[in-house]
């Protein structure tokens, strides 16, 4: 169980994170913004508590593998990985410049830390489930996670991951649904309606938890449930608003895939400090 103050530092971890977004988009004058800020507090969550890992290793035999498949959301986990400590947190202003590690989506050779290169939406489940598998044939004890996009179920190719993983009963899985309800042209539920996603899942073998994706508490306590089931994979639909933290562009889908200017950049980041200067005081 998580004290009170951890959960405080995991939040203040997360706008430290969302500040570190903001910095990054502005200065590479591309990017993706909603989908990001509305996953800093799950990514804090996994990076500073959930994760079995180690920065200094990244290649850590026994660590826990994190797939991101959504790929274009990576500045929130490249984000996270430089104030765990993987590199410094300075070099995440060189988002996608030529010859940068942190490419506008993540590639495995490129920096350490990253299980997959990921791009192209509904590969990174199938990608989590045959590693899953494959951990099992060997007897491994580490666990899987997979962070995908819920916009991302309109490939076909997440649902034969769906079905692998449930019929083979990988309960050493746990896929993490941003459900934040928009993708690049609309709201899921008018582009592509994905409801009931529960039942879905269910239908194909998975336990299935809900949570307030901004509710650190709520998130590790579904992760820690996670571990306890045996017979199936795990899947949490966290449910999050897309551009948490800067009430202008909250649940607005034509910032799933721009980037701030200077001007916008500089008052969004006012909000966020004044928001972690909030979590700050609470924690004193």
């Amino acid at each position: 169980m998580l004290s009170d103050k951890e959960v405080r530092d995991i939040e203040l971890k997360a706008e430290e994170i969302r500040e570190t977004i903001i910095e990054m988009l502005v200065a590479a004058g591309s990017g993706h913004t909603a989908g990001p800020l509305g996953m800093a507090d799950i990514f804090a969550a996994l990076y500073f508590h959930v994760l079995k890992h180690d920065p200094q290793n990244p290649d850590w035999a026994e660590r826990d593998r994190l797939f991101l498949s959504n790929g274009h959301i990576t500045p929130v986990r490249y984000a996270a990985m430089a104030h765990a400590g993987y590199f410094p947190v300075e070099e995440c202003l060189t988002l996608r410049k030529f010859g940068s590690r942190l490419q506008g989506h993540p590639e495995r050779l490129r920096l350490p830390g990253l299980e997959t290169t990921s791009g192209p939406l509904g590969s990174g489940l199938s990608q989590a489930s045959g590693y899953a598998y494959g951990a099992r044939m060997d007897n491994k004890k580490f666990r899987v996670y997979c962070c995908l996009s819920d916009g991302e179920h309109d490939a076909g190719n997440t649902w034969e991951g769906v079905m692998f993983a449930g019929n083979n009963k990988l309960n050493n899985l746990t896929a993490i649904i941003d459900r934040n309800n928009i993708q690049i042209n609309g709201m899921t539920e008018e582009v592509m309606p994905l409801e009931n996603l529960r039942a879905k899942y269910e239908a194909f073998n998975w336990h299935v938890l809900e949570v307030d994706g901004h509710n650190v508490r709520e998130f590790v306590d579904a992760v820690g449930q996670a571990k306890a089931i045996f017979e199936k994979p795990t899947v949490i639909i966290a449910h999050t608003v897309p551009g948490k933290g800067v009430k202008e562009i909250e649940f607005d889908y034509r910032w799933h895939g721009k980037p701030p200017n200077k001007e916008e950049a500089k008052k969004f980041l006012a909000e966020l400090r004044t928001l972690r200067g909030k979590i700050t005081s609470e924690n004193e």
